[in-house]
């Protein structure tokens, strides 16, 4: 029988995340107690092909003809129950059912009047209803069906429906709505071939079991610093059954201080809070920090402790760092100094977690500073591992593919589900809202499109000013009134021929803003660019991918990747972006075997050196 005791103490530095000696087992960044049951692997499985479970209420007993290894897809699972070789292709609605027992955690010791039992689903959608024992079971936020499938939920399961002997029953469905968050998967309007993949859908994360405190800080963090000030704001959340009078303490370590060593920031604050949830800003000095940077990615720890009125101590960890980014006239600045941006597009896939761990340290090899993770979900131990190889990442909030009121309203959702889990990390420095239309094909002559992305900017500038944001990244980004509504201008370019490439970047940079990418690069009011923003040509290259003037052999990749990569740094240009990492399904132009993660170029081909390194301009 496992045991989940809980020892309702501190975390220590032994946890500490390193690539090379520690192994997070779970799919989160912010760290609890390691007292969890993992409950991956082997489950029962059926389609619903009809979908008449609900109807017939399998939640209450079924027999199931398949079983399915959790996590995993939908798309894997239909076609190891069916005997097919390749993962099986749907192309409206499917509908599943997974379902397994598992035997209650032995919690000896334990106060039930302060801990209970929660479990959590890594990722799993788009559209999941979870039962136990028959019970229907809420989210911590209160919903009965949890939509989306790139971020965690949990449950906090009620005593009074736990059993020695546990059934956990699990639906899940999926369709081609356009009007949901679907990245590059196919939908009814984009259909697979080319860039557009095949769905991958469903169990796709660890699921697991653990005992957390009925009053607690939720695992979310978020990190805003002026490094001017060497203050750290930090946001938490907190989760309260029993309303009552509650101190939150932080405590500020350097990443691999002694368990016994003094932290090097300690601050107490009493809050009076009611049942609920309840988030709130604290602001700790942090004198002397270092700041975090690619050269060197200096973290710290944070200990948060939500202390009850007796002493009780609900406790989680999260590694932080320090830095400042920042669009100011032509130049990114990171921690006050220029930064040119050698950046490299990444589409994770179907890689497991080990395969994205290899693929990052290829690409920090290859010389890049920057990863644009394109419009997916990912593991989000991908950005502490960033955090400490010091790798700057661009997410994508994953698109609809129409532009519908119900499509923004279903996007802001999925911004919002991110936003939660990742404002914890120094190396997200970029969010694009949009690429290239997708969701928002309207966007040049909609008022209403142009309004909501308009809107979600804002937001964004208020709520989450540690980030750049770029409205749609490639082309038709918003100006009103003449103000870009987007922090970057970004021109996917696209060209296997030298001389039309410099033609491209001389049209960039002189300001035409038609007839340099394949939309105008500004819809709205008139826009004039000045230099009065970052240029990022965000998308180019593709060599080896026949739509792009492929295939190439790698030595005449790498030969023109070089010339281009020049041709980029002779002109006032902030960054560049190229296309791609790996091969995924038809895209045949990575630079990283998939599998492997070997690199395919040689080391250090996207590195480059400025022909005039600009002199880095004063902070404003």
């Amino acid at each position: 029988m496992e045991d989940l005791t809980h020892a309702n103490y501190g975390l220590s530095a032994s946890q500490e995340e390193s690539d090379d000696d520690f192994s997070n087992p779970l799919p989160r960044a912010v760290l609890r107690s390691t007292n969890h049951v993992l409950l991956d692997g082997e489950w029962h499985f059926a389609l619903d092909a009809d979908d008449i479970g609900l109807r017939d209420k399998w939640h209450l007993g079924h027999r199931y003809d398949y079983t399915a290894q959790w996590p995993g897809s939908v798309e894997h699972h239909l076609a190891e129950a069916h005997g097919l070789a390749s993962p099986a292709v749907w192309h409206d609605r499917v509908v599943v059912w997974y379902e397994r027992t598992f035997e209650l955690p032995s919690r000896a010791g334990i106060d039930l009047k302060k801990d209970l039992l929660q479990l959590t689903f890594g990722a799993c959608g788009y559209e999941t209803r979870v039962w136990l024992n028959g019970t229907l079971l809420r989210t911590v936020e209160g919903e009965e069906i949890h939509y989306g499938e790139y971020t965690s939920f949990s449950y906090e399961l009620d005593e009074s429906i736990l059993r020695p002997i546990n059934r956990l029953t699990v639906r899940i469905a999926d369709t081609m709505d356009a009007d949901v968050p679907r990245g590059k998967q196919e939908s009814h309007v984009y259909k697979r071939g080319g860039i557009w993949y095949q769905t991958y859908t469903g169990a796709v994360r660890s699921v697991w079991l653990e005992m957390v405190e009925r009053n607690r800080l939720r695992s979310r963090v978020g990190v805003v610093s002026i490094v001017e000030d060497q203050l750290v704001r930090f946001n938490l959340t907190m989760r309260i059954h029993d309303a009552g009078r509650y101190v939150v303490r932080l405590r500020v370590f350097d990443l691999h201080a002694a368990d016994d060593a003094a932290p090097r920031a300690l601050s107490d604050f009493p809050l009076p809070l009611s049942a609920g949830q309840h988030e709130q800003r604290l602001v700790v000095e942090v004198p002397g920090a270092r700041l975090w940077s690619p050269d060197e990615p200096v973290r710290y720890r944070l200990v948060a402790e939500l202390i009850d009125e007796s002493g009780y101590v609900a406790s989680i960890e999260a590694h932080f760092g320090l830095r400042k980014i920042e669009s100011r006239g032509r130049y990114v600045y990171l921690n006050n100094e220029t930064i040119y941006l050698d950046g490299i597009l990444y589409q994770p896939g179907t890689a497991s977690y080990e395969q994205m761990r290899q693929h990052f340290h290829a690409m920090k090899a290859l010389g890049c500073n920057l990863v644009r993770v394109h419009i997916a979900g990912v593991d989000p131990r991908l950005y502490n591992l960033a955090d400490e190889l010091g790798l700057l990442l661009w997410v994508e909030v994953p698109s609809p593919h129409s532009s519908t009121p119900r499509s923004r309203e279903n996007h802001r959702a999925e911004l919002l589900r991110m936003l939660a889990l990742i404002e914890t990390h120094p190396s997200v420095v970029i969010w694009s809202l949009y690429n290239e239309d997708w969701g928002a094909q309207d966007i040049a002559t909609n008022p209403e499109t142009r309004a909501y992305i308009t809107e979600m900017y804002h937001f964004m500038q208020l709520a989450h000013p540690q980030f750049l944001v770029v409205d749609n990244d490639g082309w038709h980004h918003i100006s009103y009134t003449g103000r870009l509504k987007s922090d970057l201008l970004t021109a996917h370019l696209y060209t296997p021929d030298l001389n039309r490439w410099r033609e491209l970047l001389d049209r960039l940079i002189g300001g035409e803003l038609e007839g340099t990418a394949a939309f105008p690069l500004v819809v709205g009011d008139p826009f004039f660019y000045r230099r009065q923003v970052p240029l990022i040509v965000s998308e180019w290259g593709g060599f080896g991918f026949p739509d792009y003037g492929g295939p190439q052999d790698a030595e005449a990749r790498t030969a023109s990747i070089r010339a281009f990569k020049q041709e980029l740094r002779r002109r006032p240009i902030a960054g560049d972006v190229y296309t791609q990492a790996t091969n995924i399904e038809d895209e045949r132009n990575g630079l990283i075997n998939f599998q492997t993660g070997a690199l395919e170029v040689p080391e250090g081909l996207l590195h480059s050196e400025p022909e005039e390194p600009p002199t880095a301009q004063p902070a404003s």
